[in-house]
């Protein structure tokens, strides 16, 4: 009986010093899971600019008579709810739960927007855009060079898309002229 006590004792204590040893699943862990503070700043101001594209796209549907415009915010709410989901996962991944919201200067910019009607709607509308995903490009082609594998292969697997909608949007823009 001894013997058997002593022997689940050995296997516990062995067990127990090999979990606490196992250094390389610990790291593997902080390394997937710790982002620095540009991928942090990355995740929030993706997560906000998404949900501003989506609030705006939304008054588009509403105010626009024009169907070039009311497609293209179609396209914006469907490309940027997908695109918000997956950039939530990571941060959610990363620790991240910020980026919800919309900031002060895009609610500002909406609330204009959502005031006017027609063809002054639209030209408003469609420059928010232009404007916007200029700003949005930038930020996504500096985090296509960040140290964590997720938030780089993110960012470069939407760079495409996001500059084929300000090519959408700087071509509607011209013809609004």
């Amino acid at each position: 009986m001894k013997k058997l006590i002593r022997l689940l004792f050995g296997v516990v204590v062995l067990f127990a010093i090999s979990s606490c040893t196992d250094n390389k699943r610990a790291r593997n862990y902080n390394n997937n899971t710790v982002v620095d503070e540009g991928g942090s700043v990355f995740i929030i101001q993706g997560l906000e600019a998404g949900l501003a594209e989506i609030k705006a796209a939304k008054v588009a549907e509403v105010n626009s008579k024009n169907p070039r415009i009311i497609s293209f915010a179609k396209m914006m709410i469907a490309d940027h709810t997908q695109t918000g989901d997956e950039l939530e996962k990571i941060g959610i991944n990363k620790g991240i739960t910020e980026g919800d919201t919309i900031n002060t200067e895009h609610q500002k910019l909406i609330d204009n927007i959502s005031t006017k009607k027609g063809v002054d709607f639209d030209k408003a509308y469609i420059q928010m855009m232009v404007t916007d995903y200029e700003s949005v490009i930038t930020l996504f082609a500096r985090a296509a060079g960040n140290k964590s594998a997720d938030i780089q292969n993110f960012a470069k697997k939407t760079l495409p898309a996001l500059k084929t909608h300000l090519d959408s949007a700087n071509a509607i823009c011209e013809s609004l002229k």
